[in-house]
């Protein structure tokens, strides 16, 4: 029997883990991902759960001890964000190139330069080619939803797998959320019996070897064929998902979009948010429409490109700083993904929400604004933007750098001069 409780994003995780009993959980703690491992050692202490918690002196040592522990044959586990996340690098790649089903809670929050606390996608995209399956949460209940899937989808490609949710937007903020029976989630998730693992008796393969050029581009060739696989075993899982707790999950959630002449491609929790304007755009007569990717690894290019295919124009939200001078992440993989389309959208990239910067309705509004007059006049202007920027010394936070003409006419002007 399932039931109704008020938990956090990070103690929904950690509950989660505790229904899941992993075998080994390597652990540093770092800003905002501390309370996962803070909250999972209680049910360690309290013997409600078997796994051998292993506190290290770093998150490079954390994913080492999760890389060995799965070599071995055991279910790892860790949690971290930002910095921590970054320090673990070098090593992201070697459990992808291993082909180590490890399962990650992510807390995205920003990386620095400067140093900040709040939530931005910087640490997760910037690994978003180090061969992780990448899945991300718009509130509470999808974190804890997605975390439960995630054994299931890392075990039967062979991959790891990262569960994002966004720093103190869920991580901290407390919802309600419906819980599964104990059983019911260890039935789903089943008992973990991998093919080859270090201590098999009789076992005869090494991990890690060192790849010459003979086999090294095999071994890629074989990373990228499973992260394609990867694409039909999360709809596989999600559909098994449905069937046991009577919720659907897609690699994207099209909201909206039916008769939608202008959308806006999001991660996270601004969706919910981006949901709430369309909500509101509709009531007006806008035909707003929102999509919102939650499997950005492997990137969900067909599903995308009927989503969005006959719509005027798309706005693409970025919260993490591509540095390519053409804009970020989510702007050239969904762009990509609509080159072929017959009926592409005019597109625009809104870089926004970096180091905490608040996300409103109010910059949605704006961004729909700004579609609609593109889809008017034909022209998008610059379509590589950044929304919510104090320009000039003004303090207007809605303003759209660029050629937009954002909520603030004084700011925009200060800044076209």
């Amino acid at each position: 029997m399932s039931r109704r409780e008020r938990m956090s994003g990070n103690e929904a995780i950690a509950y989660a883990m505790k229904q899941i009993d992993p075998d080994v959980m390597g652990t540093y703690p770092i800003t905002p991902s501390t309370e996962i491992p803070q909250y999972f050692s209680s049910y360690v202490a309290n013997g409600q759960v078997q796994t051998e918690f292993v506190p290290v002196e770093s998150e490079h040592s954390a994913m080492s001890t999760c890389i060995g522990a799965s070599a071995a044959g055991a279910r790892a586990i860790t949690a971290t964000s930002s910095a921590g996340f970054a320090l673990m690098w070098e090593l992201l790649y070697v459990a992808a190139s291993d082909r180590l089903p490890i399962v990650m809670a992510v807390v995205n929050r920003a990386l620095t330069g400067p140093i900040n606390i709040n939530c931005d996608h910087s640490d997760s995209m910037g690994a978003r080619d180090a061969g992780w399956i990448q899945i991300y949460s718009e509130n509470n209940q999808e974190a804890y939803d997605n975390y439960i899937q995630a054994f299931p989808i890392a075990e039967r490609c062979r991959l790891p797998i990262m569960i994002c949710q966004d720093g103190f937007i869920t991580s901290h903020d407390v919802e309600n959320i419906t819980l599964y029976d104990d059983k019911d989630v260890k039935a789903f998730v089943g008992e973990y019996e991998p093919e080859h693992y270090l201590l098999k008796k009789g076992e005869t393969m090494a991990v890690g070897p060192y790849g010459v050029s003979n086999y090294y581009m095999e071994i890629k060739k074989a990373q990228a064929e499973a992260m394609k696989h990867a694409h039909d075993v999360v709809l596989e899982v999600g559909a098994e998902f449905s069937k046991a707790f009577g919720k659907d999950y897609d690699l994207i959630e099209r909201y909206m979009m039916d008769d939608a002449e202008y959308a806006v491609v999001v991660i996270g929790s601004s969706a919910g948010t981006g949901k709430a304007a369309v909500n509101m755009l509709r009531e007006q007569g806008v035909k707003a429409g929102l999509v919102k990717i939650r499997v950005f690894r492997p990137f969900p290019k067909q599903e995308l490109y009927d989503a969005l295919t006959g719509v005027k124009a798309v706005a693409a939200m970025d919260k993490s700083e591509g540095m390519s001078g053409c804009g970020g992440p989510v702007f050239a993989e969904t762009r990509s993904a609509l080159y072929d389309s017959p009926e592409r959208p005019l597109m625009i990239d809104y870089v926004y929400g970096l180091g905490g910067r608040d996300v409103t309705i109010k910059t949605f509004t704006d961004i729909f604004g700004e579609l609609q007059k593109a889809a008017e006049t034909g022209d998008t202007g610059d379509v590589y933007r950044h929304i919510g920027v104090r320009d000039n010394g003004e303090s207007g936070d809605e303003c759209i750098t660029g050629r937009g003409t954002g909520s603030d006419a004084a700011v925009q002007e200060a800044a076209e001069k």
